[in-house]
């Protein structure tokens, strides 16, 4: 390997190159080379590229079948270190850090670009207002190694630029490949679920006749598809109801709830994935969705256009691996409580997650009287803030079985609070404006009364931060994971095709499977230790191997 090089697209479809010395500076004279592809491919042993951006170069290699084993992304790499020095909001782009340096005016960040479903051609262009010179890139990446060192804990914030690098790389891997897709099974369940389409693009039959149903049980026409609508129909049938969402509608007891919960879920597969989605997002039997890693401010990744990550369970028949090929699905099991146990290091609570089996029935057995449910709603409580009913007696039972585990989340509950910083554990960091929690799990009451002293907007910041370096630092685990897991397959022909906050899946030939299945539990262990050092705690892989997604249980 001959460490770091610093590479510069040009208009021309050139490249300006240059060798880096450990702080970041030029170590040698800058090269320019007439084609791109050519200039990468003839220096097979840098150890890391480094470079503005990871979508403005990366797509051409991979078109060209070059191998990239490492980056470094200026851009992805400033958001992060904003963040970490209480700037998060602050434009991240080069130019924007180039001006910094310059004590110049900062140009505010270009617009995100739109997806074009079904195209490729604008990952290649560059976004205007994003330029800056290359002696610019050499300056702010050298400025950014000096800031690494400024952290609060340098040898993670360096590791987790690192890891969001590795991310940029496996989101363009992702995009290439595609999720394996047969629109003529798509089409067979759009047919099952909604019936015949109508000509101009109305309401396919089954919703009609829904709608129809919901209407003659308030007894006038009442759009179902306007919430609104259906809020006022119900008050003058005598019922108050806030909103349409499912968990308030089910506890009315009313003859338009039934055919009302079932138009809602048939409606948003057709608006969502149904005819329209399908001729826009499958071509030639794959789902190319454009991956945002660190799209959410906690880590997790989201998607530009696609909804990749809201595949209702029902269409997952339509993802089939190619003749003679298989789907690897590995979703970790009880990512989040494991990752609880490694950062608050609590013993007990890491002895408990040491065992790849149901962690909540361990913690049940320590605690809870082997009851798994109580366990499970405290554990859960404990993270999203459940702090009154029988949360708090669960939780009260928790944190004396498991002290520092329920103190490592109240710590970063009080710190949001007071407005003070949060970090994960490799330093990724909240941002002072109060944020949305992503609560995946169910179940868990929303209400809670304020402690005292707090304001309702200070107790939902908590709330936030609380569960902000726990869900973070998960979305840094599995950016180690992911790293991991392309490095062990980037020897055979199996393909990531498709990742989710704690799913992945691989698609490979039949008789790469078991080894897929090796190298995935295997990325998991080494990016546990990569993450959080050593500790007995595990993040253990539930994997089948399948033919279709829908498969997989």
């Amino acid at each position: 390997m001959t460490g770091r090089w610093a590479l510069a697209p040009l208009d021309d479809g050139g490249a300006l190159l240059a060798p880096l010395a450990a702080d970041g500076s030029a170590a040698g004279p800058v090269v320019r080379e007439p084609d791109l592809v050519a200039s990468v491919r003839a220096r097979p042993g840098v150890a890391r590229w480094v470079w503005r951006s990871t979508p403005e170069v990366y797509p051409r290699l991979l078109a060209a079948r070059v191998p990239v084993e490492r980056c470094y992304d200026v851009e992805a790499a400033e958001q992060l270190l904003l963040g970490h020095e209480g700037r998060l909001g602050e434009p991240r782009s080069a130019a924007a850090a180039w001006a910094r340096l310059r004590k110049a005016p900062v140009p505010p960040d270009p617009p995100a670009r739109s997806a074009e479903p079904g195209s490729q051609s604008s990952l290649f262009e560059p976004r205007a207002g994003s330029e800056v010179p290359f002696e610019g890139l050499l300056a702010v990446y050298a400025e950014q190694q000096r800031r690494h060192g400024l952290a609060e804990h340098p040898g993670r914030m360096r590791l987790l630029t690192a890891a969001e690098s590795a991310g940029m790389l496996v989101a363009e891997d992702l995009h290439a490949a595609g999720l394996p897709w047969r629109a003529d099974i798509h089409r067979e369940v759009l047919r099952e679920l909604l019936g015949e389409r109508y000509a101009g693009g109305g309401e396919p039959r089954r919703l009609a006749e829904l709608a129809d149903e919901v209407s003659e049980a308030f007894g006038h026409r009442v759009r179902p598809d306007l919430p609104a609508d259906v809020v006022r129909a119900f008050a003058r049938a005598g019922v108050r109801v806030t909103s349409t969402r499912r968990w308030e509608l089910e506890k009315v007891d009313h003859p338009a709830v039934e055919p009302l919960v079932q138009y809602k879920k048939l409606y948003r597969i057709w608006t969502a994935n149904g005819w329209t989605w399908l001729q826009d997002w499958v071509r030639e039997g794959r789902f190319r969705p454009e991956y945002q890693p660190g799209g959410t401010v906690t880590g997790r990744w989201t998607t530009n256009g696609g909804g990749a990550l809201q595949i209702p369970r029902v269409l997952r028949r339509a993802v089939v691996a190619d003749e003679g090929w298989r789907l690897v699905v590995a979703d970790a099991a009880q990512m989040e409580p494991r990752v609880l146990a490694a950062i608050s290091r609590d013993p007990g609570f890491m002895e408990a997650s040491g065992h790849p089996g149901d962690l909540y029935a361990a913690l049940s057995d320590r605690a809870f009287a082997g009851d798994r449910a109580q366990a499970k709603l405290a554990v859960l409580g404990a993270i999203y803030g459940q702090t009154s009913g029988d949360g708090l007696k669960n939780l009260a039972a928790l944190r004396r079985r498991f002290p520092l585990a329920v103190s490592y989340v109240d710590e970063a509950a009080r710190a949001g609070e007071e407005g003070r910083l949060v970090r994960t554990w490799l330093g990724r960091t909240s941002p002072r404006a109060l944020g949305a929690v992503e609560d995946d799990e169910a179940g868990i009451p929303q209400e809670e009364e304020a402690p005292q002293g707090s304001t309702p907007s200070s107790r939902a910041r908590g709330r936030f931060t609380r569960n902000f370096v726990v869900q973070g630092s998960a979305a840094d685990w599995a950016l180690l994971m992911l790293a991991t897991l392309r490095g062990a397959t980037s020897g055979m022909r199996a393909e990531l095709v498709f990742f989710q906050h704690d799913e992945v899946i691989v698609h490979c030939p039949r008789e790469e499977a078991d080894a897929v299945v090796a190298a995935v539990q295997a990325a998991a262990d080494t990016a546990g230790t990569a993450a959080f050092g050593q500790t007995p705690v595990r993040f253990p892989f539930t994997t089948a191997v399948v033919e279709r997604y829908s498969d997989a249980k």
